[in-house]
C-alpha cells in the first residue's frame, strides 16, 4: 500500500489521496439475536457497543472512510446515542426514537434521517428477515438523504490523536483475550491475532461475522470504558454517562493499559496516569461502554 498519500482519513488515520471534509454518518445498528449477523460493521471507522433498554446492547456505527453498500439492521435511538453523534458532528441515522432523544434532536436542530417519520426513501426492507429486524441503508442512500434534506455537508468534527509511528506505546501487560460480560446473551470477546495486529471479535463464544462477507469483525484499537448506568423507566430504558471521567482499559497490538476516559473535543478519549492522551493506532476502533464495576476476563 502506498503510504506516501498526502492526506489521512480523520477517524482512522489511514492514508488517502484526497482531503476528507465530508460529515460522517452515525447509524444505529441493532444487536438482538434476530438481527445477527449484522451487515456493514466491518466497514465502520468507529463502533460503540452500549446497553440499550432491557437485556440488549446496540451498536453506534460511524462511517466516513468507506462506502458501505449495506448497513443494518437499523433501529431506534436514545439520548446518549444522540450525544455521541452530536459530538462527532455526524448525520444521525435511525428508525424511531425515545421521546427524550427526539426532543434532544429537535431542540438542537441536529441533522438526522428517521425511517419511521419521513425518510423511508433512504432505507429498504430485506425479504430474508422479519420486521423490525430487516431494515437497511447504505452510505449512498444516506448521502442522497442528506442532500435532499439540505444538511450541511462540510464536517466540523473532532480531530483524533494517532500514533505517529503507527505502533503502540502501552505500558501494561500483554493481553491476548478479553471477555466483556454484558448481560445474558450478549457476552462479547476479543482474541488477538498477531499476524494481522488486530483483535478479532466474538459473541457468545462464536466468531462475530459480517452477514455479506462472512468475515470475522476485527479492530485495531479496543477500548473498554466503565460508565455510570441508570434504569429510568418501566421499559428498562437507561441513562448512560458518555461524558466521564471514568476508568477503563485500552488494548492495542496484544498489549494493555489502564486509562481514564473523558469526552473532550467531541470524542471519548483515553488518558494515561500522567494526563497525556493515549494515541490510537491507524485503523478502526471499537469502544465497549460497560457499567461501572464490570469485571473483564483477560488472558
Amino acid at each position: 500500500m502506498d503510504t506516501e498519500q498526502p492526506y489521512k482519513f480523520p477517524l482512522t488515520g489511514l492514508p488517502t489521496a484526497k482531503e476528507v471534509k465530508s460529515r460522517p454518518f452515525m447509524v444505529m445498528v441493532e444487536n438482538a439475536p434476530q438481527a445477527r449477523p449484522q451487515t456493514g460493521l466491518d466497514q465502520a471507522d468507529i463502533v460503540y457497543e452500549i446497553l440499550a433498554e432491557g437485556e440488549i446492547t446496540r451498536f453506534v456505527s460511524v462511517f466516513q472512510s468507506q462506502e458501505a453498500k449495506t448497513i443494518g439492521p437499523v433501529r431506534s435511538i436514545r439520548p446518549y446515542f444522540v450525544e455521541i453523534g452530536d459530538a462527532l458532528d455526524a448525520v444521525i441515522v435511525h428508525a424511531g426514537w425515545s421521546q427524550e432523544a427526539m426532543d434532544m434532536m429537535a431542540g438542537r436542530k441536529l441533522a438526522h434521517l428517521d425511517e419511521v417519520y419521513g425518510d423511508g426513501a433512504y432505507y429498504w426492507r430485506a425479504t430474508d428477515r422479519k420486521a423490525p429486524h430487516n431494515l437497511y441503508t447504505s452510505v449512498d442512500k444516506m448521502k442522497q438523504g442528506a442532500e435532499a434534506r439540505k444538511f450541511r455537508s462540510e464536517w466540523n468534527g473532532p480531530l483524533l490523536t494517532f500514533a505517529k509511528d503507527g505502533h503502540n506505546k502501552l505500558t501494561g501487560a500483554a493481553v491476548n483475550y478479553i471477555q466483556i460480560p454484558y448481560i445474558q446473551g450478549y457476552f462479547a470477546s476479543y482474541e488477538y491475532n498477531a499476524a494481522q495486529g488486530v483483535y478479532k471479535r466474538s459473541m457468545e463464544g462464536k466468531p462475530h461475522v459480517d452477514k455479506e462477507t462472512g468475515k470475522q469483525l476485527q479492530t485495531k484499537n479496543l477500548l473498554v470504558l466503565e460508565s455510570k448506568h441508570k434504569i429510568v423507566d418501566k421499559e428498562g430504558r437507561r441513562e448512560v454517562d458518555v461524558f466521564g471521567p471514568g476508568k477503563g482499559m485500552i488494548f492495542q497490538e496484544g498489549k494493555s493499559q489502564q486509562i481514564t476516559w473523558e469526552r473532550k473535543n467531541g470524542m471519548l478519549r483515553a488518558y494515561a496516569s500522567d494526563g497525556k492522551e493515549v494515541p490510537l493506532l491507524p485503523g478502526n476502533t471499537w469502544v465497549q461502554i460497560v457499567p461501572e464495576g464490570t469485571a473483564l476476563k483477560m488472558e
